[in-house]
Protein backbone atom coordinates (compact mmCIF):
# COMPACT_ATOMS: atom_id res chain seq x y z
CA UNK A 1 0.00 0.00 0.00
CA UNK A 2 2.79 2.43 0.86
CA UNK A 3 4.52 1.58 -2.41
CA UNK A 4 1.35 2.30 -4.39
CA UNK A 5 0.78 5.63 -2.64
CA UNK A 6 4.43 6.51 -3.27
CA UNK A 7 3.93 5.77 -6.98
CA UNK A 8 0.83 7.97 -7.14
CA UNK A 9 2.56 10.81 -5.31
CA UNK A 10 5.67 10.44 -7.49
CA UNK A 11 3.57 11.02 -10.61
CA UNK A 12 1.95 14.05 -9.00
CA UNK A 13 5.36 15.42 -7.99
CA UNK A 14 6.78 14.74 -11.44
CA UNK A 15 3.91 16.60 -13.05
CA UNK A 16 4.32 19.54 -10.68
CA UNK A 17 8.06 19.73 -11.32
CA UNK A 18 7.47 19.56 -15.07
CA UNK A 19 4.79 22.26 -14.96
CA UNK A 20 6.99 24.60 -12.91
CA UNK A 21 10.19 23.91 -14.87
CA UNK A 22 8.56 24.51 -18.25
CA UNK A 23 6.17 27.27 -17.05
CA UNK A 24 3.21 25.36 -18.42
CA UNK A 25 -0.29 26.79 -17.97
CA UNK A 26 -1.51 23.37 -16.87
CA UNK A 27 -1.63 22.26 -13.21
CA UNK A 28 1.11 19.84 -12.25
CA UNK A 29 -1.24 17.18 -10.86
CA UNK A 30 -3.07 17.09 -14.21
CA UNK A 31 0.22 16.51 -16.01
CA UNK A 32 1.09 13.83 -13.46
CA UNK A 33 -2.28 12.16 -13.97
CA UNK A 34 -1.72 12.12 -17.74
CA UNK A 35 1.71 10.57 -17.15
CA UNK A 36 0.18 7.98 -14.85
CA UNK A 37 -2.43 7.15 -17.48
CA UNK A 38 0.27 6.59 -20.11
CA UNK A 39 2.27 4.46 -17.68
CA UNK A 40 -0.81 2.38 -16.80
CA UNK A 41 -1.55 1.77 -20.48
CA UNK A 42 2.05 0.78 -21.21
CA UNK A 43 2.71 -1.30 -18.10
CA UNK A 44 -0.17 -3.52 -17.02
CA UNK A 45 1.79 -4.73 -13.97
CA UNK A 46 1.77 -1.16 -12.68
CA UNK A 47 -2.02 -1.11 -12.92
CA UNK A 48 -2.22 -4.38 -11.00
CA UNK A 49 0.14 -3.05 -8.34
CA UNK A 50 -1.76 0.14 -7.56
CA UNK A 51 -5.33 -1.08 -8.19
CA UNK A 52 -6.16 -2.11 -4.58
CA UNK A 53 -4.85 1.15 -3.14
CA UNK A 54 -6.56 3.24 -5.82
CA UNK A 55 -9.86 1.47 -5.14
CA UNK A 56 -9.44 2.14 -1.42
CA UNK A 57 -8.78 5.83 -2.07
CA UNK A 58 -11.79 6.07 -4.36
CA UNK A 59 -13.99 4.33 -1.79
CA UNK A 60 -13.18 7.10 0.71
CA UNK A 61 -13.16 10.00 -1.76
CA UNK A 62 -15.93 11.73 0.16
CA UNK A 63 -13.45 12.49 2.95
CA UNK A 64 -11.75 14.95 0.62
CA UNK A 65 -14.89 17.09 0.71
CA UNK A 66 -14.80 17.52 4.48
CA UNK A 67 -12.58 20.65 4.32
CA UNK A 68 -14.98 22.27 1.86
CA UNK A 69 -17.91 21.52 4.17
CA UNK A 70 -16.05 22.99 7.13
CA UNK A 71 -15.32 26.09 5.07
CA UNK A 72 -18.99 26.53 4.24
CA UNK A 73 -20.01 26.14 7.89
CA UNK A 74 -17.26 28.55 8.94
CA UNK A 75 -18.62 31.23 6.62
CA UNK A 76 -22.36 30.83 7.11
CA UNK A 77 -22.75 34.54 7.83
CA UNK A 78 -21.20 35.39 4.45
CA UNK A 79 -23.36 32.76 2.81
CA UNK A 80 -26.44 34.39 4.34
CA UNK A 81 -25.45 37.79 2.96
CA UNK A 82 -24.40 36.69 -0.52
CA UNK A 83 -26.31 33.44 -0.83
CA UNK A 84 -28.62 34.56 -3.63
CA UNK A 85 -25.73 35.87 -5.73
CA UNK A 86 -23.75 32.69 -5.16
CA UNK A 87 -26.72 30.51 -6.07
CA UNK A 88 -27.30 32.49 -9.28
CA UNK A 89 -23.61 32.29 -10.18
CA UNK A 90 -23.55 28.52 -9.62
CA UNK A 91 -26.76 28.04 -11.60
CA UNK A 92 -25.57 30.27 -14.45
CA UNK A 93 -22.15 28.66 -14.70
CA UNK A 94 -23.74 25.20 -14.66
CA UNK A 95 -26.06 26.11 -17.52
CA UNK A 96 -23.18 27.62 -19.48
CA UNK A 97 -21.00 24.55 -18.90
CA UNK A 98 -23.76 22.23 -20.08
CA UNK A 99 -24.36 24.42 -23.15
CA UNK A 100 -20.63 24.43 -23.95
CA UNK A 101 -20.55 20.64 -23.65
CA UNK A 102 -23.54 20.29 -25.97
CA UNK A 103 -22.02 22.65 -28.53
CA UNK A 104 -18.70 20.81 -28.40
CA UNK A 105 -20.45 17.45 -28.83
CA UNK A 106 -22.51 18.74 -31.77
CA UNK A 107 -19.42 20.28 -33.36
CA UNK A 108 -17.42 17.06 -33.08
CA UNK A 109 -20.38 15.05 -34.37
CA UNK A 110 -20.59 17.30 -37.43
CA UNK A 111 -16.83 17.13 -38.03
CA UNK A 112 -16.80 13.36 -37.86
CA UNK A 113 -19.95 13.02 -39.94
CA UNK A 114 -21.84 11.10 -37.28
CA UNK A 115 -24.57 13.70 -36.78
CA UNK A 116 -28.11 12.68 -37.64
CA UNK A 117 -29.67 14.95 -40.24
Amino acid sequence: MIRAIAILLAFQLGGTVLAKALSLPLPGPVIGMAGLFVALVLFSRLAEAIAPTAKGLLAHLSLLFVPAGVGVVGHLDKLGQDGLGLALAILGSTVLAIAAGVLAFVGVARLTGSADD
